[in-house]
């Protein structure tokens, strides 16, 4: 049993807020809510936010002066789209001031046996993102065998993955302690001989008890102290008003619009 499991709750929700990537991409999110969840992560100091590419330009812009990261997607949520088009929207995303792209795996692809087809998208965001980091969400809720995580695990760090993500939340399963285990014993695995890839959890983390279930498995495979923004995210909205609750902080911009949770 590591430290984790002897934090108290406010502990582990003063960790989630380091780590918690603040969501929106619902489907009729709007600017105005995306700048006001900008605004919300940099008065919280959340890890990042991560919004759809239109948006990634104004959000760098007030985050311009925060140590907030920007985060983005691509080829998402479905995993199906063009190469080129992937590539292309990556660089904008990178042009428009992205400091991390979330890319779908090919998960159908990979499905049907076609790792070449998964492993090229992989390879042309990753050469598109430059030095800045990747995360690949394998959508384990979909992979669902334990077996098939694994092996989409290990072709997302094999093509160049800072993190590997469970989910896009657009599906009906999401992140799972299950699809997590699977993962971290991927990442555990690969030993001090590359350099330390990290693990998302996203969709459905919605409390400070959900987070501490993550954190407390993350530190039970890969040891005591590996949970930080540089190996360790939440990709959520609703987890913030939890973390708040139990740190008793209140949410002093009360124009604020609540943001889809993912």
């Amino acid at each position: 049993m590591t430290d984790a499991a002897h934090r108290t709750d406010r502990e582990i929700a003063e960790l989630a807020l380091a780590c918690l990537d603040l969501t929106d991409l619902g489907e009729s999110t709007t600017l105005e809510a995306n700048l006001a969840l900008a605004e919300r992560a940099a008065r919280h100091g959340t890890a990042a936010v991560c919004v759809w590419p239109r948006f990634v330009r104004p959000v760098a812009e007030v985050l311009a002066q925060s140590p907030v990261r920007v985060a983005t997607v691509v080829n998402f949520p479905s995993g199906d789209e063009p190469v080129g088009e992937v590539v292309a929207m990556t660089e904008q995303a990178i042009a428009d001031g992205a400091d991390e792209i979330d890319v779908v795996l090919p998960y159908r692809a990979l499905l049907a046996g076609d790792r070449e087809a998964a492993a090229a998208v992989l390879d042309a965001v990753r050469d598109a993102a430059d030095d800045n980091d990747v995360k690949v969400i394998i959508e384990s809720g979909e992979l669902v065998d334990a077996d098939v995580i694994r092996d989409a695990a290990e072709l997302a760090v094999a093509h160049g993955a800072q993190f590997v993500k469970t989910s896009t939340g657009k599906t009906p399963v999401s992140a799972t302690p299950e699809a997590a285990a699977a993962i971290l014993g991927v990442l555990a695995s690969l030993g001090d001989a590359v350099e330390p890839v990290g693990f998302k959890a996203s969709g459905g983390i919605r409390t400070v008890a959900d987070a501490r279930t993550y954190i407390e498995l993350a530190e039970d495979t890969m040891g005591e102290g590996w949970v930080s923004p540089t190996t360790f995210r939440f990709g959520a909205s609703g987890l913030l008003d939890d973390i708040l609750r139990v740190l008793e902080i209140e949410d002093t911009d009360e124009s604020a619009p609540s943001t889809s949770a993912y």
